[in-house]
């Protein structure tokens, strides 16, 4: 926790609340758990990045040459991401789940990753010459 402090882990903690809420009630509105789908995606889409992000180049390199493991982390991370998004709205464009259903899922969904998202970002670990 370098420069983030307890605010910052209260309002990730609070944004993070309300992202689930609004996928919650989504299903429970309109008595349909479909849409509860969305928050599983976004919860597993920062995962690949995760596991592939230690497969990069070694620590004597400073320029990028593409490491196939990351890219395909990056890249199974963003199927996921467009699925978390485009799943209610496929479900209702099919009339599976409502409309309204469909806009707080997606809000909900993106504020649950935006979350996650940030939250690895405030809260990374730098290398450090003296380690």
């Amino acid at each position: 926790m370098a420069n983030a402090g307890i605010k910052t882990v209260i309002l990730l903690s609070f944004v993070l609340a309300v992202g689930f809420l609004l996928v919650i009630l989504s299903c429970a509105l309109w008595a349909n758990w479909l849409p509860l789908l969305v928050a599983f995606t976004f919860v597993l889409a920062p995962l690949p990045n995760a596991i592939f992000a230690r497969c990069g180049g070694d620590d004597f390199s400073t320029e990028y040459e593409g490491s196939g493991p990351v890219d395909l982390g990056r890249f199974i991370t963003a199927t996921i991401v467009v699925t978390g998004f485009a799943l209610p709205l496929v479900l209702a464009h099919s009339e599976v789940i409502a409309k309204g259903a469909c806009v707080m899922s997606i809000a909900g969904g993106g504020l649950v990753y935006g979350t996650i998202m940030a939250y690895s970002q405030t809260f990374k670990e730098e290398s450090s010459d003296y380690e």
